[in-house]
């Protein structure tokens, strides 16, 4: 294929999961990864489309393998737990507690449905979990995951260990609909220790139609205002599909904004194709926007509230799997925080660790994403120095993000091994969060249901 040469790296074909040799090339605006399996021929996708170019995007950082001295035999991306080869240490680690899900919506990365699948583990098996990944991944922070993890009955108790454990912050991924339904069920996970809520939410009813087989809008705003009367975080993950909700990046910030201080920010991941996915038969079917395509949706979208130069490359995982900016809740909108969205931006002469990195990155989430400290007192500021500390608080600090998945066509091993959001496998390996949930276009999965965990 013809084009600029952006970079060697490797991947797999997206039909055999054969690693290959791979490369970016850049062409009127776009990249692509492309590479030719000997037995299933070419395969070329976008990556990156439009401003800023990927060139001005990268990030230098030094390597910090978590496992040096662990086994690698066939190699990334299938010796997985973490091996040698992983450059990045562990910022959030993910543990799935069912396979069971209330939904069944027509997009899942885990497949996950009410029947069906292994049975859960037990909160033995969990507690002894979560004493392995501190032991190994030391404080980082834990995701509780599924399937849907609110179906089981004993989340509190599961919450608590992982609390007593010592995560520096516990966050639930989750759909939201028991924590709006069940009065008192949100207040009794934060009294247990949960610090934070990963809600699923797509935006609009029609989008939540296509994405999840039911309107839903109603009841994700119940669920964030149970949590806010039980002072837990939140924040709005909206899944973002081409055609289906990428025109909806605006409106979701702006009702995020109305949410008070309870909501910390917003969290965009658009699509990538495993799991289960409308599509299938081979084909990528529906996917995601590109990183600058979300971009510039939130500057066209937003009329300048936001713009593309108040986001910054990630200072832990690999520059160009996310984007993020941190800013100030003002009356009218939002103005950006210059010294956070730089706290991670190296001088050149002084390049970071992976390690360092991860540090940052671990203790930034810990702090925005819990729920806000207390507002001020009552009456008149001191002086403009008090005042800013005021508004400056976490309380009045707003984030936005996006985390761009890989599936079996777009990935792309040196952004693998820079993945510092690992899945805790139920043999107690660690697995870059995409490798795990990768499946070939025919559904086979590349680690999911090889360490013990759902097929």
């Amino acid at each position: 294929m013809s084009g600029d040469h952006l970079g060697d790296t490797s991947s797999l074909c997206p039909v055999c999961l054969k690693r290959l040799p791979a490369r970016r090339v850049g062409s009127g605006g776009v990249v692509r990864l492309t590479r030719t399996c000997p037995e299933h021929g070419e395969a070329s996708v976008p990556i990156w489309r439009g401003e800023p170019p990927m060139a001005s995007w990268r990030r230098a950082k030094t390597p910090s393998p978590p496992n040096p001295e662990g086994a690698s035999r066939d190699g990334c991306p299938f010796d997985c737990g973490l091996c040698p080869d992983h450059a990045q240490h562990t910022c959030t680690a993910l543990v799935e507690i069912t396979a069971r899900c209330d939904l069944g919506c027509p997009v899942c990365f885990a497949s996950s449905g009410l029947n069906g699948g292994p049975r859960d583990p037990s909160l033995d098996d969990l507690t002894r979990m979560f004493r392995d990944i501190q032991a190994r991944a030391g404080a980082c922070n834990l995701q509780i995951s599924g399937g849907e993890p609110t179906v089981r009955d004993d989340l509190e108790q599961i919450v608590s260990e992982a609390a007593r454990a010592g995560f520096p912050l516990v966050q639930l991924n989750t759909n939201g609909l028991r924590l709006g339904r069940e009065k008192g069920f949100a207040r009794r996970q934060a009294e247990a220790g949960l610090s934070s809520v990963f809600l699923q939410f797509d935006g609009s009813d029609q989008a939540c139609m296509i994405l999840r087989g039911r309107p839903l809008l109603a009841a994700k705003l119940k669920a964030v205002e149970a949590c806010a009367e039980a002072g837990l975080g939140v924040v709005l993950v909206p899944t973002l599909a081409r055609g289906v909700n990428d025109a909806e990046c605006g409106d979701i910030i702006r009702l995020a904004l109305t949410l008070g201080p309870i909501v910390r920010g917003v969290h965009f991941q658009p699509m990538a194709a495993f799991g289960r996915h409308p599509g299938g038969n081979g084909e990528r079917g529906l996917h995601g926007p590109t990183l600058p395509e979300v971009l510039s949706a939130l500057e066209s979208q937003t009329q300048g509230l936001l713009r593309t130069c108040d986001f910054h490359p990630p200072c832990c995982e690999h520059e160009l799997c996310s984007f993020s900016g941190t800013f100030l809740r003002r009356e009218g909108g939002l103005s950006p925080m210059a010294a956070a969205s730089n706290c991670c931006a190296p001088a050149p002469q002084d390049i970071p660790t992976a390690l360092e990195g991860a540090v940052k990155s671990r203790a930034f989430t810990a702090r925005q994403w819990s729920a806000p400290d207390a507002p001020p007192p009552p009456g008149p500021m001191a002086d403009d120095f008090d005042r800013f500390l005021a508004e400056s608080g976490t309380r009045n600090r707003f984030t936005i993000s996006c985390m761009a998945f890989q599936d079996a066509w777009t990935i792309d091993l040196e952004r693998a091994r820079g993945c510092c959001i690992h899945v805790a496998a139920p043999d107690g390996s660690l697995i870059p969060f995409c490798l795990y949930n990768l499946t070939s276009a025919s559904g086979r999965p590349l680690h999911r249901g090889a360490h013990g965990g759902p097929s």
